[in-house]
């Protein structure tokens, strides 16, 4: 058959655009976790090799057990979709993680008492307890100088002007 200019044809191995893919996999997710309120998704990549790898936390804290649930449901949910006929993804779902950076209002709130690390914007790093997360802001307390100079400072950091915030992990 004679092809005319301006027609292709249709690929068979069709692949849906990178963003597609991950709306449709955010609204699985998020559709999963409908039963399990304390549980939220933090963020999710896709390489180029069509491997999903999918971070969640909870409130309460996330078990194996539960990643192994979402994981095996999602995985079933893709294959069901078809949008790998040949089986040609890996997905792997896990706790964010105690050593990776905050980064929604839940996670802030979680932490409320404990000890973090901010950088800001401009470079400027604060140590100190956790306190306070709100919708805009996040407040922090910690402490300037030594034995019977030491002052106790309290300061209010707004989301925006932060670059990255982890949780100091004390034994």
């Amino acid at each position: 058959m004679k092809q005319v200019k301006g027609t292709e044809t249709f690929p068979s191995s069709f692949k849906m655009d990178q963003n597609t893919v991950i709306q449709q996999i955010e609204a699985m997710i998020n559709r999963l976790l409908e039963d399990m309120p304390d549980v939220f998704l933090v963020s999710l990549k896709i390489k180029p090799t069509n491997n999903f790898k999918i971070f969640l936390d909870a409130d309460g804290g996330l078990t194996i057990e539960r990643c192994v649930k979402i994981n095996r449901t999602l995985y079933r949910q893709i294959e069901e979709n078809s949008w790998y006929p040949d089986g040609n993804f890996s997905l792997e779902v896990s706790s964010a993680g105690v050593d990776e950076p905050l980064k929604m209002l839940r996670q802030y709130k979680k932490n409320v008492g404990r000890k973090v690390d901010v950088l800001l914007n401009d470079e400027a790093r604060y140590q100190g307890r956790l306190t306070e997360a709100v919708e805009q802001s996040i407040t922090i307390e910690y402490t300037e100088g030594k034995n019977k100079k030491a002052v106790t400072i309290t300061k209010k950091i707004p989301l925006e002007e932060i670059k990255q915030t982890t949780v100091i992990i004390t034994f």
